[in-house]
């Protein structure tokens, strides 16, 4: 009997399909003497729309809310089911005794697989393949040590729960902020708070108002002292304790003395990595993701992504001098370490207790192939390196003496550095030697005053979001950046430079929605109850439960809300059609004017769209507009207009059409039987 192996993606499938000895057989799946490997396409299942249990609910109205299935049903999704079909074929073949899930070792991978096996109705053996890393090693010691399926019933479980949350809430608020103020307002579970914490930060922003005050300084050869106050100075104030002290020397009536040591920072989890690349490189989230991701599945040599621990498990002792022997030829630093037989200083980082799912990330066994990398990809790898490296590293330690400057009635407070062991920091640090004095020693300095302003906050960028949401709870790991993306997308959120803001349409979505939703207080609670049902700690019907209960609550406070609306897509442009005003509507091609009227269906770009299609005369390319006898190309340069529907009966067939189109003549112009031979056949079957 052969072993059904389901991967989440091709790439994966075919990565195992390397390593277990198998080869393609099909365009689903790969096959040898033992196993049989398919991929799923991410989610090929989804949760039932609403008017999937029932005709009444497609339409949208108060009267079908809220909407609350006694059970939550599963469909396939209608663009990948011609891989679900070939899934559902192998699970059907007599010869499969087994399935292996092979799937993202995580929550939503989890759900991933049990949705299709479920939809499959395989009834055989299940078992877990549960790796960190894709190198060959780790893939065929998983194999080795599959585990029961039934270990993460409780995380198909939480993942189960957070779907059905994420129905329920979602589908229901939106549809009911929706048809009270007739636009399409989305409202969720974790993207809401998300939402309302850029706009707190935006609030405490706008009511800040800067002051202005001074600072007395005084320069002296071991650094600069600063005047000990506990309130801010006027200039009148300041240039009056500086006239006062001018000429005077300070005495030094007080030293204190004290030895700091800082250990290396743990390895990365995901969240950390993406605040960092964005403080460092701007990536956005998804981006340092998506370059993760590759580097994960493609290279192998970096362990699994969407990590929430910065620790490792103990069993990884015995793996650390391969892995840093596998960067000797990337890193001059590996090869010292090697060279002088270094092992890991940095003991606490061995934490069974505090190793989730996923330990934290560093390198793989795998030699990394930097030529191949892309320079992206080349400062995420590097930015995992060095903390890895750091590990082996001792303590930075360094002297600090603090000293209390005096004359007469004030005060100045000086602090120097010395650094004494350089550590993990290395050449980042500069031992600066400055001049060690004793209590009653004299000195003397120049004195001066600087002039400052109180700062406002900071808009919140993606790295501080991303600290935020992680501190509330909201999303995972693995789902923040798709929730970062989704708030953008939907003309709620823009990016300005380096910083988040909320639009216009975000704005009004926070007044317009539930307060519980616009904090994260209420969501980060749903996340523990969540963590608490994948560790079995608490029943996921008794969760589903509360959730319906809570949607309830937040459909009536929609229903019986005064809030007022102001629809901030629409337009002064009147349609042509009807004279209702157009409304813009953002997608992926450009800008969308549509009429506001529900019962018209007149729409045109805003913008003109440049197109490939080049002008005839000037070769230039042209932009496409709509007029009143439809579309229509028009040359910025020339002014030539051509109707795209000439255009299109025009138009040379392109190389695959050519190809197409061969294959048919070739076809239709095989000979076919003739009369004689077809009589000859049909009284051969007759006999």
């Amino acid at each position: 009997m052969k072993t059904l192996v389901l991967a989440e993606k091709p790439s994966v499938a075919k990565s195992l399909a390397q390593v277990l000895g198998a080869s393609p057989v099909s365009r689903h799946a790969y096959e040898n003497q033992q196993y049989v490997i398919t991929w799923a396409l991410g989610h090929l299942m989804t949760l039932k729309m609403p008017e999937d249990y029932r005709h009444e609910w497609q339409e949208w109205t108060f009267d079908t809310l809220p909407l609350l299935p006694k059970k939550m049903e599963t469909k396939p999704l209608p663009k990948t089911r011609g891989q679900l079909k070939a899934i559902q074929q192998l699970t059907r073949r007599s010869d499969i005794g087994t399935a292996v899930i092979a799937t993202d070792a995580g929550r939503e991978g989890e759900l991933v697989a049990r949705w299709i096996l479920a939809y499959c109705q395989f009834k055989r053996p299940v078992k877990r393949l549960w790796i960190s890393s894709q190198t060959n090693k780790a893939v065929r010691d998983g194999f080795k040590q599959l585990r029961p399926v039934q270990e993460f019933d409780d995380l198909y479980a939480a993942a189960t729960a957070r779907a059905t949350a994420d129905w329920l809430v979602g589908l229901n608020v939106t549809r009911a902020l929706t048809v009270k103020y007739q636009d399409n307002l989305a409202a969720g579970r974790v993207q809401t708070p998300t939402l309302g914490l850029i706009a707190q930060q935006e609030a405490k922003i706008n009511q800040f108002k800067p002051q202005t005050y001074y600072e007395l300084q005084l320069n002296t050869k071991a650094g600069t002292a600063k005047l000990a106050t506990q309130k801010q100075l006027n200039l009148d104030q300041v240039t009056k304790i500086q006239a006062g002290l001018k000429g005077r020397s300070f005495q030094v009536t007080r030293c204190d003395t004290k030895k700091r040591r800082q250990k290396a920072p743990l390895p990365y989890d995901l969240t950390e990595l993406q605040k960092d690349a964005n403080l460092r490189y701007q990536f956005s989230a998804k981006k340092t993701l998506n370059l993760l991701q590759t580097l994960y599945e493609q290279y192998k040599v970096v362990s699994y992504p969407r990590t929430d621990s910065k620790y490792l498990s103990t069993d990884l002792k015995a793996t650390m001098s391969e892995r840093l022997a596998a960067l000797g030829g990337y890193s001059v630093t590996a090869r010292q370490l090697l060279a002088h037989q270094q092992t890991v200083q940095q003991k606490q980082v061995f934490n069974d207790q505090k190793v989730t799912d996923h330990y934290g990330l560093i390198p793989t066994e795998e030699m990394p192939p930097v030529a191949r990398f892309s320079n992206d990809e080349q400062k995420i790898y590097q930015m995992i390196v060095d903390r890895f490296l750091g590990l082996f590293a001792a303590d930075y330690q360094e002297e600090q003496r603090r000293y209390q400057l005096t004359a007469g009635q004030y005060q100045f407070h000086l602090t120097t550095a010395q650094v004494l062991v350089a550590g993990f920091k290395g050449d980042q640090v500069q031992s600066v030697v400055a001049p060690q004095w004793q209590v009653n020693t004299t000195v003397t300095g120049q004195l001066n005053y600087k002039k400052c302003l109180t700062k406002a906050p900071a808009p919140l960028s993606e790295a501080t979001l991303l600290v935020q949401m992680d501190k509330f709870g909201l999303g995972t790991p693995a789902t923040r950046a798709e929730i970062i993306e989704k708030l953008i997308n939907s003309g709620l959120m823009l990016r300005q430079g380096q910083h988040l803001a909320t639009t216009p349409k975000g704005q009004q979505l926070l007044k317009l929605v539930n307060p519980s939703l616009t904090t994260p207080a209420l969501t980060a609670k749903w996340e523990q109850q969540l963590e608490a049902i994948a560790h079995g700690q608490l029943a996921a019907p008794q969760f589903i439960q509360q959730i319906k209960q809570e949607t309830q609550g937040l459909v009536r406070e929609i229903k019986q809300s005064q809030a007022d609306y102001h629809d901030f897509n629409l337009t002064g442009k009147r349609c042509p059609d009807c004279n209702e005003p157009l409304r813009e509507k953002a997608t992926r091609q450009g800008v969308l004017l549509v009429c506001s009227n529900p019962n018209c269906h007149y729409k045109r770009w805003r913008d003109p769209k440049v197109t490939n299609h080049r002008c005839p005369q000037c070769h230039k390319k042209m932009i496409i507009l709509t007029g009143t006898k439809g579309d229509y190309f028009k040359c910025t340069h020339c002014n030539l207009t051509q109707p795209v529907e000439q255009v299109k009966q025009q138009r040379k067939p392109n190389r695959h059409e050519t190809q197409k189109l061969l294959k048919k003549i070739n076809q239709d112009e095989e000979p076919q039987e003739s009369a004689l031979a077809q009589a000859l056949k049909a009284a051969m079957q007759q006999k």
